[in-house]
């Protein structure tokens, strides 16, 4: 029978220079890995941070908002009080007027604040920005113009923040009506 002998590398400075830089590379790959894992979660602490902060931010600004313009329409419920208690002793004129003026303060505050309501008596119902409550007849206006606002919708920018309630017009029903006959 044959042996086959094994031969082991013998130890050769070669060899213990080649072992030796992969221990040091794997040392400096640990160092390396440990400090990222340790940058990544300063990272994500300094953004849940950031994320509460801003989210206190937004409902601090949005208090502030709010108490601006409590404050804005304070005076407006002042000048309805007025006109409420002076409403026995002045005449019915007077009493009109006030009111008239708080109104339009009232609006121009609104409309300080983007907040908007159109005339749209006779121009087309549009289902975005109007709320149908009736219908009427009026041959002079356009099928589906609006013939009455039964209460005003006020708007900011484009978007309905209540909708107007209209009477529209509908020609076809008079049709109907005459086809019928």
């Amino acid at each position: 029978m044959k042996t086959e002998s094994t031969t082991r590398p013998s130890a050769t400075p070669e060899a213990k220079e080649i072992a030796e830089p992969t221990t040091t590379e794997s040392e400096a790959l640990i160092k390396d890995l440990a400090e990222q894992k340790d940058l990544h979660l300063r990272l994500a602490a300094d953004f849940e941070n950031f994320k509460r902060r801003s989210r206190q931010e937004a409902e601090t600004r949005a208090v502030a908002q709010k108490e601006a313009f409590i404050a804005e329409l304070l005076p407006v419920i002042d000048n309805l009080e007025r006109a409420l208690a002076s409403g026995s002793s002045c005449d019915s004129a007077q009493f009109h007027q006030g009111v008239e003026m708080t109104l339009r303060q009232l609006r121009q505050l609104l409309g300080r604040h983007g907040v908007e309501s159109d005339e749209i008596v006779g121009k087309p119902f549009d289902p975005h920005r109007h709320e149908a409550l009736s219908q009427g007849h009026d041959p002079a206006q356009p099928d589906h113009a609006i013939l009455k606002v039964l209460q005003r919708g006020y708007r900011r920018g484009e978007k309905a923040i209540r909708p107007a309630k209209v009477q529209v017009n509908d020609l076809t029903a008079s049709k109907q009506g005459h086809d019928a006959r």
